[in-house]
Formats: C-alpha cells, structure tokens, sequence
C-alpha cells in the first residue's frame, strides 16, 4: 500500500508539472501567436439568434465560465478549449525551444484527446487572455466543418456556402441549426455525403433548441434519447 501512495504522489507531481509547464508555455506563447493568426478577410458575425442556436448546443456557460465547464451536455470541450486546440497546437507554427513544446503538445493531444489536461489548462490561459466576443468571433472562423468537393471547410461563413449556397446571415433558424448539428462530427454528419445521419442529428438537436428535450448529463451531446421528444 505504501509502494501504491509513493507511486501515487510521483504520477500526481509529474501531473502537477507537466500542466504548469503547459500553462507557461501558453502564456508565454500566446503573445507570438495571437500576432501570426491567419485574420483574412473580416470574420462573419452572427446575429444573436444565431449566437444563441451555437452556444446552447455547443457552450451553454459560454459566457459565465474560465475555459472549462461541467454544464450538462457540455461533453469535454468548451468553446474556449476547441479554440485553443486550434490556436496553440493546431494554428500558427512557433520556432525554437517554443515550437519544439508546441510539437510535443500537439503529439500528446493527438494521443490523448479526451483526457489532455494540457488543452484544458491552455483554454484557462486562452480565456484570461482573450475576451469573450473575440474567442467567439475566432471559434466562428476557424471551427472545423468537414470536407465538400475535395476541399475542408473552415468556419461558418465558408460552411453556410458550401452547403447551403448562401451567406452566413442569411441562413434561417433552421439552417444555422443544421450547421451547429454537424460540429460535433462533420463528416459523420455530413448534409451531402451522410444525408441521414445530419437529418436524424438534427431532429434531435432542434428538440433540445425547442425545450422538448435536455441533455442527461456532462457526456450527453448525443442526445440520442431526444430522438422521440415531442
């Protein structure tokens, strides 16, 4: 039992270090790669009932929580730990010892994506340091949403196009659900290629949008029971 606690306390130290170095990293980092993220054209806004359709699915605590949150339905990602996957592992490319840490990180979070400690301690550094309408504004145009025609579609905006054929602002309730819906999976529930599977994804996601259904729990973002919801 002794051999078990010592062994215990190593694993837990070796934690304890290995997310307060993470978290200087990231502090250390941010600076460099809020400078070299790519801005392009003017990201697309989203109109409040838009904004809500997305946080109500995808961060319901969005604007109450530091980067992590044990709301229900909320599964192991906030949207300030989606963003900081994308802005410190997944963005830009640091140079010298930094990138070398980045490189590490980013293997440890290719390994271990439902339990990096490491992302979830970066996404508290990330919400500190950036605020609320500008991780969101990021979120909206960097978020994944699956691959059309040969090419991977980034963000909203370039999403409401390519499958919907029109601009983010003027998608209806509806429409914007679809896109959210496909978050989770955006291949799995691609509108194009896995008609059925986005169909039935979005029946269930527009129960919860409506109040006919709520998530179980922390994992639930299946809401597979709300298939039925009336």
């Amino acid at each position: 039992m002794k051999r078990l606690g010592k062994a215990m306390l190593v694993l837990l130290a070796a934690l304890a270090l290995y997310l307060a170095i993470a978290a200087g990293w990231a502090a250390a980092s941010f600076d460099d790669l809020l400078a070299r993220w790519p801005r392009g054209a003017a990201p697309a806004a989203l109109s409040p009932r838009q904004t809500d359709i997305l946080l109500r699915i995808e961060d319901p605590t969005f604007h109450t929580h530091h980067g992590l949150s044990l709301a229900e339905g909320q599964g192991v990602a906030t949207i300030s730990s989606a963003l900081a996957r994308e802005f410190f592992l997944e963005g830009p490319r640091l140079d010298g010892v930094q990138g070398s840490l980045q490189g590490f990180y980013r293997r440890v979070f290719d390994c271990c994506k439902r339990i990096d400690f490491g992302r979830d301690t970066m996404a508290l550094v990330l919400d500190a340091r950036l605020p609320k309408e500008r991780q969101l504004a990021m979120y909206v145009q960097s978020v994944y949403m699956g691959r059309h025609d040969g090419q991977q579609v980034r963000g909203l905006a370039q999403a409401a196009q390519a499958y919907f054929g029109k601009p983010l602002a003027q998608l209806s309730n509806a429409e914007t659900a679809g896109l959210v819906a496909m978050i989770k999976a955006p291949n799995a529930y691609h509108p194009v290629r896995e008609p059925v599977a986005y169909a039935a994804r979005l029946v269930r996601v527009q129960a919860v949008l409506d109040g006919r259904c709520r998530p179980t729990g922390w994992f639930d973002t299946d809401y597979s029971h709300c298939a039925a919801a009336k």
